[in-house]
C-alpha cells in the first residue's frame, strides 16, 4: 500500500521560509514523477513543482526563483523549500505521485497521478 505524508506546514509571515516534506513508503520515488500541487479556499487544485524521474524539474511560474524541489532517494523522501513567502502561497500544499513515468505536459495535470498524501496547511500572513 502506498503512503505519501506530508509535514513542515505552517503559519509564516510574509518574507517567510517553509520547508515541506514528503516521505513515501510503499513506492520508489527514484522511479516515477513527484509533484507538488496546492489548493487554496475555493479555488482549484493548481500544480506547483514536479521533479521527474529523470531528474528534470519544472515549477510554476509564480514560484520559480522562491521555491525549490529535491529529492533524496535514500530516504525516499521529496522537499520543498519555500523562500520569500507571499500572502498568495497560502493554500493546502499535496504531495502526488506517479506509479510510472508520465509525459512532460501530463505532469503538470493532477488527474494523472495516481497516489496523493493528505495535505499540509501553508498560512502566510502579510
Amino acid at each position: 500500500q502506498v503512503q505519501l505524508t506530508e509535514s513542515g506546514g505552517g503559519l509564516v509571515q510574509a518574507g517567510g521560509s517553509l520547508r515541506l516534506s514528503c516521505a513515501a513508503s510503499g513506492h520508489t520515488i527514484s522511479s516515477s514523477d513527484m509533484g507538488w500541487f496546492r489548493q487554496a479556499p475555493g479555488k482549484e487544485r493548481e500544480f506547483v513543482a514536479v521533479i521527474r524521474w529523470s531528474g528534470l524539474i519544472y515549477y510554476t511560474e509564480s514560484v520559480k526563483g522562491r521555491f525549490t524541489i529535491s529529492r533524496d532517494n535514500a530516504k525516499n523522501t521529496v522537499n520543498l523549500q519555500m523562500n520569500n513567502l507571499k500572502p498568495e502561497d497560502t493554500a493546502v500544499y499535496y504531495c502526488a505521485a506517479s506509479a510510472a513515468a508520465l509525459g512532460n505536459t501530463r505532469v503538470l495535470l493532477a488527474h494523472d497521478y495516481d497516489y496523493w498524501g493528505q495535505g499540509t496547511q501553508v498560512a502566510v500572513s502579510s
